[in-house]
């Protein structure tokens, strides 16, 4: 099976398991690593953080859902986490959850003479952000967003 199919029959079969334990399905990824094969799977709330209890009961049931489906022919490991603070939005539910935080954006070119600027996320569509910054307000094209992610700083 190749890997978009595989990625799809996960997301296919995870999403429902992941969603009646009350978490979101974020990600799946299979990348090769130096330890091996792994497949990520990326779970979070719609309120609080993921917990490693979290992760370890999301993990059984995935566990048990691959050995039903066994949909990968070769040895590798299996991972459930949170997305993590610091990752970059990959999706509208990231920029939502995200209204009024600090976020660092970086742009693919400078965008006003910067390559990278910070600034509070007021709003956003599906063609543009509204950032807050210094007191005056500006929109920014996503198309020309590179990535966008929480400032933890």
């Amino acid at each position: 099976m190749n890997k978009k199919d595989l990625l799809d029959l996960c997301w296919k079969e995870f999403k429902p398991i992941v969603t009646n334990l009350g978490f979101i399905l974020d990600d799946i990824e299979y990348v090769k690593e130096p330890k091996g094969n792994v497949l990520r799977v990326y779970i979070d709330k719609d309120q609080g953080t993921i917990n490693i209890d979290d992760c370890e009961k999301s993990s059984k049931v995935i566990s048990d859902k691959l050995d039903e489906i066994d949909p990968i022919d070769e040895q590798y490991y299996l991972e459930v986490s949170s997305p993590g603070i610091d990752r970059p939005f990959k999706n509208n539910r990231d920029y939502s959850k995200n209204i009024g935080n600090l976020v660092i954006v970086k742009f693919y070119a400078p965008v006003d003479g910067e390559k990278e600027i910070i600034g509070k996320l007021i709003d956003f569509n599906d063609e543009s952000i509204t950032l807050e910054r210094k007191d005056k307000t500006s929109n920014y094209e996503r198309k020309k967003i590179a990535t966008i992610r929480l400032s933890i700083f």
